[in-house]
C-alpha cells in the first residue's frame, strides 16, 4: 500500500478493507488534468508571495508538467493503490524532484483542492455540455424550417384537438431547450467562483494572493467564506438539477418520437443507422436511441437525488460523505454527454411522413373549435356556438362523417347562421393559418418565432 501523505499522526497502517472503502481514486482519476492546473497556479502565486523560493516553484512547475505529458500520453499509469488523484500527483512529484514536492501542498488542504478540481472540471464539462444542447437547439430548428406547412393534429389528453404544423410542435420543445441553455449559464456563472485558500475550513496564516490564482484559472470571483467555500456542493447540485430538467425535455420528446414511429401512428421513420432490430421477429424496426434516453432520464434523476440525500444533513465543514458526490455527478455528466449525440443523430436522420400527418390533422374533428369561432362571428356567444358545435360533431360521429364531408343543408339543421362560407372557416390549412399571433401556429408566426430562436444564442 502506498505511503499516505497524512500519516505522521499515525501508529499502525489503514486497515486494507479501510483503505478499499476509503479510496475515490476509481473514480477521481479524471481529475488529474484539473488537479495539475490548480497546483500550477497555486505554486506561482506561493513563490509570487515568497513562500517558496523561484527554484522551488521552477521545479515544481517542470515536474507537474512533465507528469501532465506522460499522464495524457499513456506513459505514466494512475497507482489504483493510492488514496486519490491528489495524493497520488503530489507523491509522483516528490518522487521526480525530491523535497521542492513536498512544499507544494503549503497554505492548502485537500478540502479547498477538491472543490477547486470539481469546480474546474465542471467548468469545462459545462461548456462540453452547452455545446450538446446547442446542436440539439439547432437541429430542431432546421426541422422546424423544413416543416413550416407539415399539418399535424395537436393534442391535449393524447387526444386529437386542434391542428397545428409539425414546425410549431418542435419548436415547443426549442423552447425547453432554450431555457435548458439559459439555466446551464446561470448554473456555469455561479460554478465560477475560486475557493483555493480556504484551507481545510479556517483559511492559512500565509500571506496568500488568492485573486492572483483567480486570475490565472479564470475564475471571476474568489469565494468569501471559507466554511462555506471547502464545504459547498450546491453548484454540483445545480448542474445535476439542470441536467434532470433538460432529461426530462429529452423524455418527453423521447416519448413522442417512440409513438410517431409506431404504425400506429405512422407520423415518422427512423432511420436504420438509429434503430435495432430483434432476434427472433425478423419485421421489427425498434426506437431503441429514443428509448434509452427515455430510460436514462431516470438514472440522471437518480443522480440529483444522490446528491441532495448526501448533503441534507452535513454539519459544517467538510465531511466524508461529500466524496460521494464525485461519481454521482460524473455519471450524470457522462449519460448526458452520451445522451446528445445519439438523439440529434436521429432526429436529423428520420424521415417525415407529411401525408399520414395531413391525414391525422383531418380526422379527431381538430377543426370543431374554429366551427364554434366561425358561429361567434355570426353573432352567438361562444357558449351556444360551442354547443352547436359539440353537437355537429356527435352527428358526424353516428354517421361516420367528418365536418367537412357535411352538407350545407345538414349544417342548417344546427344553426339557420350557417352558410357556404363555413367550408373556408373549417379548412384545416385555414385553421392553422387565421392564427397568427405571436406564439401561434400560423406559418408567418412560426417564422417570426424561428428567426428569434435563432438570434437568441449567438456563437
Amino acid at each position: 500500500m502506498p505511503e499516505k501523505l497524512w500519516d505522521g499522526r499515525f501508529s499502525k497502517a489503514t486497515d486494507q478493507k479501510v483503505h478499499a472503502f476509503n479510496s475515490s481514486i476509481a473514480f477521481d482519476a479524471r481529475l488529474y488534468r484539473q488537479d495539475i492546473r490548480g497546483s500550477l497556479a497555486h505554486a506561482a502565486m506561493l513563490a509570487d508571495c515568497g513562500i517558496i523560493s523561484q527554484e522551488d516553484e521552477h521545479a515544481i512547475r517542470e515536474g507537474l508538467l512533465d507528469i501532465l505529458g506522460d499522464l495524457d500520453a499513456g506513459r505514466l499509469d494512475i497507482d489504483p493503490e493510492a488514496e486519490d488523484i491528489h495524493m497520488f500527483i503530489e507523491s509522483e512529484l516528490t518522487k521526480r524532484i525530491g523535497e521542492p514536492g513536498r512544499r507544494l501542498h503549503t497554505g492548502r488542504s485537500r478540502n479547498d483542492q477538491v472543490a477547486l478540481d470539481l469546480r474546474l472540471y465542471l467548468r469545462e464539462t459545462g461548456a462540453e455540455i452547452r455545446s450538446g444542447f446547442l446542436r440539439l437547439y439547432t437541429t430542431l430548428l432546421d426541422l422546424a424550417d423544413e416543416h413550416l406547412d407539415t399539418v399535424m393534429p395537436g393534442y391535449t389528453h393524447l387526444q386529437r384537438a386542434q391542428p397545428i404544423t409539425l414546425a410549431h410542435h418542435l419548436m415547443a420543445y426549442v423552447e425547453m431547450i432554450a431555457r435548458d441553455i439559459g439555466r446551464l449559464d446561470d448554473c456555469l456563472k455561479r460554478l465560477n467562483v475560486m475557493p483555493l485558500g480556504s484551507g481545510a475550513l479556517a483559511g492559512t496564516t500565509y500571506p496568500l494572493k488568492r485573486e492572483k490564482v483567480a486570475q490565472a484559472l479564470n475564475f471571476t470571483a474568489i469565494s468569501q467564506n471559507s466554511l462555506d467555500a471547502v464545504s459547498d456542493r450546491d453548484f454540483v447540485i445545480e448542474l445535476a438539477a439542470c441536467l434532470a430538467i433538460f432529461m426530462m425535455h429529452v423524455s418527453r420528446l423521447s416519448e413522442e418520437i417512440i409513438l410517431w414511429a409506431s404504425q400506429e401512428f405512422a407520423f415518422i421513420e427512423l432511420d436504420d443507422a438509429y434503430s435495432t432490430g430483434s432476434s427472433m421477429m425478423p419485421q421489427k424496426k425498434n426506437p431503441d436511441v429514443a428509448e434509452l434516453a427515455r430510460g436514462k432520464t431516470g438514472r440522471v434523476y437518480g443522480s440529483l437525488m444522490t446528491l441532495l440525500t448526501v448533503m441534507k444533513g452535513l454539519p459544517l465543514a467538510y465531511n466524508k460523505d461529500m466524496q460521494e458526490d464525485k461519481e454521482a455527478i460524473f455519471d450524470a455528466v457522462d449519460t448526458v454527454q452520451l445522451c446528445l449525440p445519439a438523439l440529434t443523430g436521429m432526429l436529423r436522420t428520420m424521415t417525415v411522413r407529411r401525408s399520414n400527418l395531413a391525414r391525422a390533422a383531418a380526422g379527431g374533428f381538430t377543426n370543431a373549435t374554429d366551427l364554434a369561432d366561425y358561429l361567434v362571428g355570426k353573432g352567438l356567444s361562444f357558449r351556444s356556438a360551442h354547443e352547436i358545435s359539440g353537437k355537429l360533431v356527435s352527428y358526424c360521429l353516428e354517421r361516420n362523417k367528418t365536418l367537412t364531408d357535411l352538407e350545407l343543408t345538414e349544417f342548417k339543421l344546427f344553426s339557420p347562421l350557417i352558410e357556404q362560407d363555413i367550408y373556408d372557416a373549417i379548412s384545416i390549412a385555414n385553421c392553422v393559418g387565421r392564427r397568427k399571433i405571436p406564439g401561434a401556429p400560423a406559418r408567418e408566426a412560426v417564422c417570426r418565432a424561428i428567426e428569434y430562436a435563432r438570434s437568441r444564442f449567438p456563437a
